[in-house]
């Protein structure tokens, strides 16, 4: 089985998550990294301490590459909305019929048997097995939950409006003021959108290859959360039939940050903190050998292990506001971020 990791310019996560496959992932697997800008430093330290991990570099890399050095030279912002979907997907056509794909920021915290899930997944029918949710254990009450094997349980979401593209996307985008209506008529509310996440995972899914694929069609070289939900739902629509079309591994086995991010892109709060340069602190102190990219392990790195690397360079009381807004925005949703 393929294992796709989504990667830019945070090696130091990049080695955490690859160790922790090592130690916590058995079974015939292959490791590929997707880098969209990853300095070549860094990526050579990667190549020479997992000589069998397959990098393959984006056709935007070269460009990505210089937007970090210009950041980091001039404070040039980094466009963090910009992705490289077309080679995630040609990437993920090329690889195995079932796959985990993930990103550099997050890892395994528990041992897993990929040999025996995806049989699991072959048996049952399985387009997407969850191995992960953020802790947000609130999501289960929007779930029709049942046993299905000793660490699996189907998760039939509920009560989710299932309609054609066309509605869907009127819907999502409230064309024709299509969701108004549902809205003042008491069928849909402001947290009904969230609901169509239980279709789909960014960070922590084990798929089908097949139905990765159609969650991602069209998806045109920037973040559009809103089209894979709409692709998601319409082809659940079509196989909602399968109760174990989404399943969920009785425990979670990964975990991801809430207190670092690739970009300033998605977290610019206001604070006088500057996440690319922290990020440019830690890289060059893990090329060094000098920073642990397994301190704390399970757990995400501690926030006063980060603040040795970087104390002299970065406010620190801002640093630690930016971390606890990020926190917040997701414990909000009912994450558990610690």
């Amino acid at each position: 089985m393929d294992i796709l990791i989504k990667s830019f310019n945070r090696p130091f996560y990049l080695d955490r998550c690859i160790t922790s496959i090592y130690q916590n992932v058995s079974g015939d697997l292959k490791i590929k990294i997707l880098d969209d800008g990853t300095p070549k430093v860094y990526l050579d330290k990667i190549r020479k301490k997992y000589p069998d991990v397959e990098i393959l570099l984006s056709n935007q890399y070269e460009k990505k590459v210089i937007a970090i050095k210009e950041n980091i030279e001039s404070g040039k912002l980094i466009n963090g909305f910009e992705i490289p979907s077309k080679f995630w997907y040609e990437a993920v056509k090329n690889s195995s019929e079932y796959l985990i794909i993930t990103e550099d920021d997050v890892w395994f915290t528990e041992k897993i048997d990929i040999h025996k899930l995806q049989n699991q997944a072959k048996k049952f029918d399985i387009h997407l097995l969850k191995l992960g949710w953020l802790g947000n254990e609130s999501e289960r009450k929007d779930l029709i939950l049942n046993h299905i094997a000793d660490n699996l349980e189907s998760a039939q979401p509920k009560d989710l409006l299932l309609m054609n593209k066309k509605l869907m996307s009127a819907f999502f985008h409230n064309q024709y003021m299509f969701f108004t209506i549902l809205y003042k008529l008491k069928i849909v509310n402001n947290f009904t959108p969230l609901k169509y996440w239980s279709l789909n995972s960014i960070l922590m899914g084990l798929y089908k290859k097949e139905y990765w694929l159609k969650i991602w069609e069209n998806i045109d070289e920037k973040v559009d959360e809103k089209q894979q939900l709409i692709n998601a739902s319409v082809f659940y629509r079509k196989n909602k039939n399968n109760p174990n079309f989404i399943c969920r591994l009785k425990s979670e086995v990964m975990k991801t940050t809430f207190q670092s991010s690739a970009t300033s892109s998605y977290h610019e709060y206001g604070f006088n903190f500057d996440v690319n340069q922290f990020n440019y602190l830690i890289n060059e102190a893990w090329l060094k050998d000098e920073f642990n990219e397994m301190e704390n392990f399970p757990k995400d790195f501690s926030l006063d292990y980060f603040k040795t690397f970087v104390s002299e360079k970065i406010n620190i009381s801002e640093f630690e506001k930016w971390v606890n807004k990020f926190r917040k925005q997701y414990e909000e949703l009912g994450c558990n971020t610690n």
